[in-house]
C-alpha cells in the first residue's frame, strides 16, 4: 500500500496548521486578559453550570483537520495498493548488453532468456497482449503491443547482441510503461537484466513514472552465483541484486534471481500465475467530503457547547 501525492508542492500548505496553533495561543491570552478585567467569570459560571474561559482545544483540533484534509485534496492524494486481477498485458524487456553473452548458462544469458521467454508465451491464452523491447544504454522496442503471438515470438527470436555499451534500466522501464500506457489490463513488466543501471536515466525517476500508471515490475537476474565468462573477454560477469529488489518492491512485483535455466522457467511460471494487481484510489472527493463534514460539525459545537454568551 502506498500513498502518492501528484502535486506534492502544496504540502506546504500543511505549515498552516502551525501558524494557526500559534494565532489560537496568542489570541487566547489577549482574549483572557481583557475579559477577567470586566466580568464576574466565577459567578457565571455557577450559573450556566459550565467554565467560560476554555481553550478550545476541540475547535482547534477541528480546524487543523480541515486544514490537513483540504491541503491533502489540493495534493491530490491517490492510494495504491494491490488487489485481485484476472488479466494482464505484458512488456518483455530483454538486456542485450555485451555481458549478456556470458556462459553460466547454456549456451548464454541472452540465448536462454529469449529460448524460456518463448515458452512463456506459448503457455500464455491467446488473447494476451504482450510487447517486446530490447535494452542496453538505448531501449528498442522490438514489437508493439499485440495478441499475435507469432510476431511476438518472431520479434523475441531476431533480439541480437546491442553495439550500445552499458545498461540503462531507467529508459528501460521509462519505454516499456509507455507501450502500456494505453492499456486497460493489469500492466506488467517482465524485465530480464544481469547489470546494474549504469548509464542513462535515474532508475528512482523511472519507478515513479512506473507507479504513477500503475505498472508492476517482475525483474529477473540473470547470471548463476559464481558468474560467467563474457564472450571474447577475459571477464567474469556476476550481478547486484540491490538495484533489482529495489525496482520490484517499489512497483509491487517480486524479484526473481536465478542461476540457472530451471530458476528461470520457475520465475516465468510464477509470473504467470500471478493474480495481484496495482489498483489506484483517488482520495480527492473522500478528503474534501470529510473536511466539510468537520466544518458543520465544527460549526454546530460553535453554536451549542462553545457558544459565546452576549
Amino acid at each position: 500500500m502506498e500513498i502518492v501525492f501528484s502535486r506534492p508542492g502544496y504540502l506546504w500548505f500543511l505549515l498552516s496548521v502551525i501558524l494557526l496553533i500559534v494565532i489560537h495561543l496568542f489570541t487566547l491570552k489577549s482574549v483572557r486578559r481583557k475579559a477577567l478585567k470586566f466580568a464576574n467569570f466565577d459567578a457565571i459560571a455557577r450559573v450556566t453550570g459550565r467554565p467560560l474561559l476554555t481553550s478550545n482545544a476541540v475547535l482547534v483540533f477541528l480546524r487543523g483537520l480541515v486544514l490537513v484534509f483540504f491541503t491533502f485534496s489540493l495534493a491530490q492524494t491517490t492510494l495504491y495498493y494491490l488487489g485481485d486481477s484476472t488479466d494482464f498485458t505484458f512488456v518483455i524487456a530483454i538486456d542485450s548488453s555485451s555481458s549478456m553473452t556470458a556462459d553460466d548458462f547454456n549456451p548464454n544469458r541472452l540465448e536462454a532468456s529469449k529460448e524460456e521467454a518463448l515458452n512463456f508465451i506459448d503457455g500464455l491464452d491467446a488473447q494476451t497482449r504482450i510487447g517486446v523491447l530490447s535494452f542496453s544504454g538505448s531501449s528498442l522496442v522490438e514489437q508493439g503491443i499485440t495478441d499475435n503471438m507469432e510476431d511476438v515470438k518472431s520479434a523475441i527470436k531476431k533480439i541480437k547482441l546491442s553495439e550500445v555499451g552499458g545498461t540503462d534500466l531507467g529508459e528501460a522501464i521509462v519505454t516499456s510503461v509507455n507501450m502500456l500506457r494505453e492499456e486497460d489490463k493489469s500492466k506488467v513488466i517482465i524485465l530480464l537484466t544481469d547489470g546494474q543501471s549504469n548509464v542513462g536515466i535515474n532508475v528512482k525517476e523511472a519507478l515513479v513514472y512506473a507507479v504513477e500508471n500503475e505498472v508492476i515490475i517482475y525483474p529477473i537476474g540473470v547470471a548463476s552465483e559464481q558468474g560467467g565468462k563474457i564472450l571474447g573477454l577475459d571477464i567474469i560477469s556476476t550481478i547486484n541484486d540491490n538495484e533489482l529488489t529495489t525496482i520490484a518492491e517499489n512497483s509491487g512485483g517480486r524479484y526473481y534471481r536465478v542461476n540457472d535455466r530451471e530458476g528461470l522457467v520457475n520465475a516465468y511460471k510464477e509470473i504467470s500465475k500471478a493474480n495481484r494487481e496495482r489498483i489506484s484510489l483517488n482520495l480527492d472527493p473522500i478528503l474534501m467530503s470529510l473536511a466539510l463534514i468537520i466544518l458543520f460539525f465544527e460549526w454546530a459545537l460553535m453554536n451549542t457547547k462553545f457558544r459565546t454568551l452576549p
